[in-house]
């Protein structure tokens, strides 16, 4: 039994009648069944969201912004044919940090998470983010990464 409000009856009774994923959102969709007026209905369940702070290299703590790491890549991946890959990066990041149970998150750490996915997937990408989370200041600092690779 859960308590869930019947949207019909507004009884705290039902029972799961149906459970499946939602994949392209992280969900679950439940259908339920009222125990008082038999209707069914459909909820869907996300985790809830838990607060990670990123230490920045200044010290300086901030709340973990997925949209802010979304625009990098984002910025990265532009014109570029993995630009669709960019949520399943996203996902498979904020996977380690809840995997690792983290709290808080240095803010070097998630680039160097963000470059290894990278790494994998575009080179000129990699280079684009690396070049803006390395603070390139000579050509020099490009032909050193790209011997790196």
């Amino acid at each position: 039994m859960c308590f869930v409000k019947c949207p019909f009856c507004q009884s705290k009774l039902s029972k799961v009648v149906d459970k499946r994923p939602v994949e392209k959102r992280g969900e679950i969709r439940r259908r339920r069944e009222c125990l008082k007026c038999s209707k069914r209905f459909t909820t869907y369940e996300v985790l809830a969201a838990v607060l990670i702070l990123v230490i920045k290299k200044d010290g300086k703590k901030e709340p973990y912004a997925r949209e802010k790491l979304q625009r990098g890549l984002n910025r990265a991946l532009e014109k570029r044919p993995g630009i669709d890959k960019v949520e399943s990066i996203l996902d498979r990041i904020e996977s380690r940090i809840r995997t690792k149970r983290l709290e808080k998150v240095q803010s070097q750490t998630l680039g160097k998470w963000i470059l290894s996915e990278l790494k994998k997937l575009d080179s000129i990408a990699y280079l684009r983010f690396a070049s803006v989370y390395r603070t390139f200041s000579d050509p020099k600092d490009f032909k050193k990464e790209i011997e790196t690779l």
